[in-house]
């Protein structure tokens, strides 16, 4: 068992999901029950993994939520291209969220692995 508190990624992972709820408190009205809902859903999903994976009993189980998370680093990525591409995030929020994203990538596969090394 982990103490979410102290795992960097977890943090990191949090501040994402509010910088998502804010760039997609502008997107259209209408986008409400669709593309906010869903990246935000995806957001919220990255840290809350993370954190159902560091309180499990095992390494492996915390590297199965590890991967959750992962999945859903990837899915929001998806969502945050096709936000810049309808014009609902501009090109500078946008590539500073995938950078973020693909920052948080890194920090799962680099604990990840470690889980395996130990």
């Amino acid at each position: 068992m982990h103490n979410i508190k102290d795992l960097k990624i977890w943090s990191r992972a949090i501040d994402l999901a509010i910088r998502i709820y804010g760039v997609s408190g502008k997107f259209p009205a209408d986008e409400r029950f669709g593309l906010i809902s869903q990246i935000r859903r995806c957001a919220i999903s990255i840290p809350s993994n993370i954190s159902e994976g560091a309180g499990r009993n095992t390494k492996g189980e915390f590297k199965q939520f590890l991967g959750i998370a992962n999945g859903s680093c990837y899915e929001l990525q998806t969502q945050i291209v096709i936000a810049q591409k309808l014009g609902f995030i501009n090109d500078v929020d946008g590539s500073n969220i995938l950078d973020d994203i693909d920052t948080l990538q890194k920090m799962n596969y680099k604990l990840q692995s470690a889980l395996i090394q130990k």
